[in-house]
């Protein structure tokens, strides 16, 4: 069985091809960094290690990569392939796009296939493998796309590991959470394929994914920003300070209500999960830097992302949303050098004003209750963190006047 997996970055070794490997695929990795490619090519194994108190370690087997560069041998990959997965960040789906098309279009251009073909975007974000599909069939002919609608299935996934920023001497070596989660519902499953070994096959997907989203993106997220203004430099400094932790938990509480409310999940099981989501953030074997877990605050903030599109779904359930308030008010304020969007944050509310900035980058309109208690606890915000820059302060006013 044979496995093309794109990105050979610290998700796709660290989560996504020891699973592929550990059920009995030969996984090629393709990606863009000419030593790791090399490495992979020569070695075909490499060392992963976990961040516990032990640090086992296991050596992942049965791989090899080619540059993406090398078109056509990445298609020749795609077209004997029986899975291709991704994990290169949902932006950047669409740059890959053109190379997975030319795999189908070799794939059918000969007989009909034998086996089905699974495309999964791994990535952090609802519906990816489904965006992933819209921008490989622009690249198809139509007479491409409804045999690919035959044989080929795009099911949307959930992956969950933390994978911190990290160098080694070996560029192939990985250090991982022992914690893993990766979800698939069966419903997008087509014909007969092999199950991934540690997989959960679900009926349905959207409580899984939102469970995920919710709590480890909301929360992961809410300590970095709550972090940030404390000056902390990691997420382990910031959950080890037990009024910011508590905070975090306030705002999985809050989430936590909307889940239930929406899914159904029991109560006290799912306080659990919030307890093992706190020890992740705070797993005192790996150091995660706040301006990795911070970082992109416009596509965290954004209208059907991890911190707004909670709040708004649990006011309009009349659910409550202070902490929730406070961790969005909270990303307003990062302003990483190091990070272009960040900064654009920054330019849009000293320019536009933070009303505008609330009303039109986090679509929480004006007359929304949420919009006034942001731009509240910005001003108290401004108030008790006096060293941080408070771009929109004198502009609050004059924004909603």
């Amino acid at each position: 069985m044979r496995a093309v997996h794109f990105g050979a970055g610290n998700i796709g070794r660290g989560f996504i091809g020891p699973m592929l490997s550990g059920s009995g695929y030969e996984v090629c990795f393709v990606g863009r960094n000419k030593r790791k490619i090399q490495e992979l090519q020569t070695r075909r194994q490499y060392p992963v290690t976990l961040a516990n108190e032990d640090r086992d370690s296991f050596m992942v087997d049965n791989v090899t990569a080619i540059n993406l560069k090398d078109t056509q041998e990445v298609a020749e990959a795609i077209a004997g392939a029986e899975i291709v997965t991704t994990a290169v960040g949902i932006s950047a789906l669409k740059d890959i796009a053109s190379s997975i098309a030319r795999g189908i279009e070799l794939r059918l251009s000969s007989k009909e296939p034998s086996h089905p073909l699974h495309i999964l975007a791994c990535e952090n974000g609802i519906g990816s493998s489904q965006q992933l599909k819209r921008s490989v069939y622009r690249q198809l002919e139509p007479a491409f796309q409804e045999r690919a609608d035959r044989s080929i299935a795009f099911p949307n996934v959930m992956v969950d590991r933390i994978v911190p920023v990290q160098k080694h001497t070996d560029p192939l070596a990985i250090l991982v959470e022992p914690f893993s989660e990766w979800v698939i519902p069966r419903s997008g499953m087509i014909g007969n394929y092999t199950d991934i070994k540690g997989v959960r096959y679900v009926d349905s997907l959207d409580p899984y994914l939102e469970r995920k989203l919710f709590t480890v993106n909301t929360g992961h997220c809410s300590a970095a920003y709550f972090g940030y203004l404390e000056g902390y430099s990691t997420i382990q400094e910031a959950m080890s300070d037990p009024l910011l932790k508590a905070r975090v938990h306030g705002v999985l509480q809050e989430t936590g209500k909307l889940l239930i409310e929406r899914h159904g999940f029991e109560p006290a099981v799912h306080e659990q999960y919030i307890q093992k989501m706190l020890n992740r953030f705070s797993n005192p074997n790996f150091k995660d830097q706040i301006s990795r877990v911070g970082r992109s605050p416009l596509r965290k903030l954004a209208p059907g992302d991890r911190l707004v599109l909670p709040a708004m779904q649990a006011y309009a359930l009349g659910l409550p949303t202070r902490h929730l308030v406070a961790a969005i008010t909270s990303a307003l304020f990062f302003d990483h050098r190091n990070d272009p969007e960040a900064q654009r944050l920054q330019d849009a509310i000293r320019c536009t004003g933070l009303g505008n900035v609330v009303a039109g980058e986090l679509g929480i309109p004006v007359q929304h209750p949420l919009h006034s208690r942001i731009i509240a606890e910005y001003n108290t915000i401004c108030m008790q963190y006096p060293h941080m820059a408070c771009n929109g302060f004198g502009s609050v006013v004059q924004s909603l006047s």
